[in-house]
Parts: C-alpha cells; sequence; structure tokens
C-alpha cells in the first residue's frame, strides 16, 4: 500500500508550520546560510521475526492505520535454477501458478471470489525466486488467507492455462525487436554476463514449447517447502494471534529438500563495439557495459556515492555536461550496478539521435577519463549524500517497505542491522574512499560498447572507433515453423 503521498503532505505541512514560526530576524536571506540539524537517529519499528522448527521464517508487521492486511511469501529457487532449454518456465510457472487455480477452484472461480471481496491473491516469479501474495480487508482476511493458503500448497497448474500461457510468451517473443529498450536490456545483460549466464538468457520459441505441465508440477514439489519460505504480512492484525494461527497452520509441514546452491559463470564479452543495426529508428541507444560488485562488497557505500555524482540524477556530472552544457543526449546516466548476491552491472546509457552517436560516445569516454583527472570533489560528494539520505526515508516511510527490506535481508543472508547501518556507511565515505572505488571498478578498456540504432545516419562510421562486432537479432523460429502473425488491436 502506498503512503509517500501522505508521508510528503505531513512533511510539507510541518516545514510550514516550522517556517512560520521563526521570528523575521532568524530568517535567512541566502539558502547556504540556512542551519541544517543533523539527522535524527533512524530506528524503524521492527517487526516480529518467528522461525518455525520446519525452517520456515515469518515476519509480522503490525499496522493499524487502515483495515488492510497484506502478506507475501518468497520461495527460494527462480529462473535462474532452470534448465536453459526450458529457459521461460519460471515466468510460465509464475502464471499458471495463479490462473490455473487449485483443484477445488479453478483460476477463472478463484478470480470472482476475490472480486467480490475486493481482494487479490497474486503470483509470480524472478531470476531467484517465486512469490505468492495476497491482498485484502482486514474483515475478510480468514476467507482470503485460506485461498492463499489453498494456491501456496495445492495448485492445479491446468493444461489450458499453461497452453494460454505458452501462446502469450510466443506473442511476446514475436514482438520482442519492436521495442528499442528491451533490445538494449537484453543484449547489454548478454554482454555483461555472458549469453548462457542465466541472468541473460531468453526465452525462444522452443524452449517455451519445451515446458510442460509436468515440469511446473515438479518445480514446485521441488522448491514450495517451509524450509524455502520466508513469509511476510503486514497489516491490521495482533501479531500474536495472528502468529498462534500460523504456527497451527504451518508447524507440522514437513521439511523439503535442501536445495542445491547454483554456481554461476560470468563471462563478460570482449571490451570494444557492438552494434544492433535497427534501421526503423533515428536516434542511437548507447550502453557502456561490464561487471559490477555485491552489496556486501566493503566499497560498497562508496560505490553508491560514486554512482550519485557521477550519473545518478539532474545534478550528476554526466547530465550536467553531455545533456546540459552539450546538449547531445535527452538521457543519460548510469554507474557501477549493485546486487544482493551477485555482481551488478557497470553500466553507462544513453540516448542521442544518430547524427551524433560517436560523438556522444566521445563525450561519454572523456567522463569517465576525467573521473581520473578530476575526482569527485567535496562538494559533488556532498550533494550525493544528501541527495541519497533525503530520499533513504520515503524509501522505507511505511511498515509494508520496512518489512520487505527485512524480508530481503533474510533471504540474502544480510545481517538484519543493515538498514541501521546504512546511513551510517554512507555519511562516513569520504573523497579518497569514492575516487578508490571509481578507479577499481571503472575502466574504460574494460567495457563494452553497445548501439542500437541505424548506422547509415550515425556522424561517422562506428568502425572509425576500432573493430565492430554485428549482433544478430534475428527471431529463430519455432520448431515446426513460423509462428502465426500477432492478431491485431481493434481500432
Amino acid at each position: 500500500m502506498k503512503r509517500t503521498s501522505l508521508a510528503l503532505l505531513i512533511f510539507a505541512f510541518v516545514t510550514g508550520l516550522f517556517f512560520q514560526a521563526l521570528p523575521a530576524a532568524a530568517q535567512a536571506t541566502d539558502w547556504q546560510q540556512i542551519n541544517i540539524p543533523p539527522l535524527p537517529a533512524f530506528h524503524p519499528r521492527e517487526p516480529k521475526r518467528i522461525a518455525l522448527p520446519n525452517g520456515m521464517i515469518i515476519f509480522l508487521q503490525e499496522d493499524h492505520e487502515l483495515p488492510l492486511v497484506d502478506g507475501v511469501a518468497r520461495i527460494r529457487g527462480g529462473s535462474r535454477s532452470e534448465s536453459a532449454d526450458k529457459t521461460g518456465m519460471i515466468d510460465m510457472y509464475g502464471e499458471v501458478w495463479r490462473t490455473g487455480g487449485t483443484k477445488a477452484q479453478t483460476g477463472d472461480q478463484l478470480d470472482d471470489y476475490l472480486e467480490i471481496r475486493a481482494a487479490k491473491v497474486e503470483t509470480g516469479g524472478s531470476a531467484d525466486s517465486t512469490t505468492i501474495s495476497f491482498s485484502c480487508l482486514k474483515a475478510d482476511f480468514e476467507d482470503v488467507f485460506k485461498a492463499f493458503d489453498d494456491l501456496l500448497r495445492g495448485p492445479e497448474f491446468r493444461a489450458d492455462k499453461l497452453d494460454l500461457a505458452q501462446k502469450e510468451y510466443f506473442d511476446a517473443i514475436s514482438r520482442r525487436n519492436d521495442d528499442v529498450d528491451g533490445i538494449v536490456g537484453r543484449e547489454s545483460a548478454k554482454l555483461a554476463y555472458g549469453a548462457p549466464n542465466p541472468y541473460a538468457r531468453v526465452a525462444e520459441y522452443k524452449t517455451v514449447a519445451a515446458v510442460s505441465r509436468q515440469d511446473l508440477v515438479d518445480w514446485h514439489r521441488a522448491h514450495v517447502n517451509p524450509n524455502n519460505i520466508i513469509l511476510g504480512i503486514v497489516g491490521d492484525f495482533d501479531a500474536a494471534a495472528l502468529e498462534a494461527k500460523l504456527r497451527q497452520t504451518y508447524g507440522a509441514w514437513p521439511k523439503g529438500p535442501a536445495l542445491k546452491e547454483e554456481k554461476i559463470e560470468f563471462t563478460p564479452a570482449k571490451p570494444g563495439y557492438y552494434l544492433v543495426q535497427k534501421d526503423d529508428v533515428n536516434q542511437s541507444s548507447i550502453d557502456m557495459v561490464g561487471l559490477g560488485i555485491r552489496r556486501d562488497n566493503p566499497d560498497y557505500y562508496a560505490v553508491r556515492v560514486f554512482n550519485e555524482a557521477f550519473g545518478g540524477g539532474f545534478s550528476s556530472r554526466l547530465f550536467r555536461t553531455i545533456r546540459t552544457q552539450m546538449g547531445l543526449a535527452y538521457a543519460v546516466g548510469g554507474g557501477i550496478g549493485t546486487a544482493f548476491d551477485h555482481p551488478g552491472m557497470v553500466r553507462l546509457a544513453m540516448g542521442t539521435k544518430s547524427a551524433t552517436t560517436l560523438e556522444s560516445i566521445k563525450a561519454l569516454d572523456d567522463q569517465i577519463a576525467d573521473v581520473a583527472r578530476h575526482p569527485i570533489s567535496a562538494a559533488e560528494i556532498k550533494l550525493a549524500k544528501d541527495s541519497i539520505l533525503n530520499g533513504f526515508i520515503f524509501n522505507l516511510d511505511s511498515p509494508d517497505k520496512i518489512l520487505r527490506e527485512r524480508m530481503a535481508y533474510e533471504f540474502y543472508g544480510y545481517p538484519q542491522d543493515y538498514l541501521e547501518k546504512f546511513r551510517e556507511g554512507v555519511e562516513k565515505v569520504t573523497e579518497a574512499d569514492v575516487a578508490r572505488a571509481a578507479s577499481k571498478y571503472l575502466h574504460k578498456e574494460q567495457l563494452a560498447i553497445l548501439v542500437v540504432g541505424n548506422p547509415a545516419e550515425f556522424d561517422k562510421p562506428l568502425s572509425s572507433l576500432g573493430s565492430v562486432t554485428n549482433i544478430d537479432i534475428t527471431i529463430p523460429p519455432p520448431p515446426g515453423g513460423p509462428p502465426e502473425p500477432p492478431a491485431k488491436s481493434a481500432q
């Protein structure tokens, strides 16, 4: 549930009262004269953590502001663990889990059951996990939680819904080259991680067609076990009473087999220039990519501050120089990417008109080189820190957001005080830390440079910068011949 607007209104109201209360003599005539007090200590209201004997972890966060209850179960195992020859299975699993219903109710019947209660039960999948969530009024919690639990432990995966999901996937594959942003994101991941890497693999007609109902059943049986589940519930309830209910519901659920940890290899593409020729556009999308770091890296906070100062927003170096001063880009930014349990992507991205493609690449090159000659200054660092910390609280301004953060730390094995340490970690970053992080993780000569655009309209041939590898984005046909063309939408 979104409460950011309410928080902003409260902030504006309190701020207004504060300034109205200031005597005229105390009001500064220059904003730089304003004495800004230090931020107060941040101690969010902690959810209650419960560990069942079978390994299931439960977080309960009371929030009595509105008569609502929301919950989500995060289950270990996602698309990075699916077989390469069945890429796309988890996407379909996440859909058919819900649309297929249970033995007692079809997915369509479940739709009707929830609709009259203004409630939701949804499922989905990602690279490292799958989820099932619910949202309802407090008065309907018992009914909706029963539907949630039935779907969690007894999905039917009806064959007709899998067939429908496959057809929808075929349609998405047939259209995937229509969207330039989609092409850039897809090909950038392949360059940064390696095409076979599960974080970069792309579903094709044949991999989607290879998925059977039994695959979904087997996946569910292997992964949806209490020792792989973190359940979080937030809302208008009594935590002690709900804990007793959940212990009764899930306490006797037997453990499943432990999941094997996946060994994932990262094989970035060789540095150089890569071109996706797209003749039907008059703009170029440019990505410079490489391997980033994990969030448990000691340099994480320095990298975070560097990213904000270098390419994080309207006041960043990239935006000020390439967009505002040089007028080369309508969008530019990026930095050294981070992720919880695998390297993020180094990614500097910009969009420019075709006729300034190479000029824009050179401008990005110059900015990377300039960091060594002119390190991020104290003023830039202060502005970056202020931006990060001022935005930090609005990412955690409601109990449900705090609950999701706690669940993430539990899922990835991070210390539970990671959230409290974030501000301290950012505040301690020095100029030397930022300079060291930039020199350690950002190297132009190590980046693969992807250009998606129409080379006939470039200001100079891309080959004038170096050797160019052409990327073929032709969609392989499905087994048995080309698919039927997508149906045209009604005019």
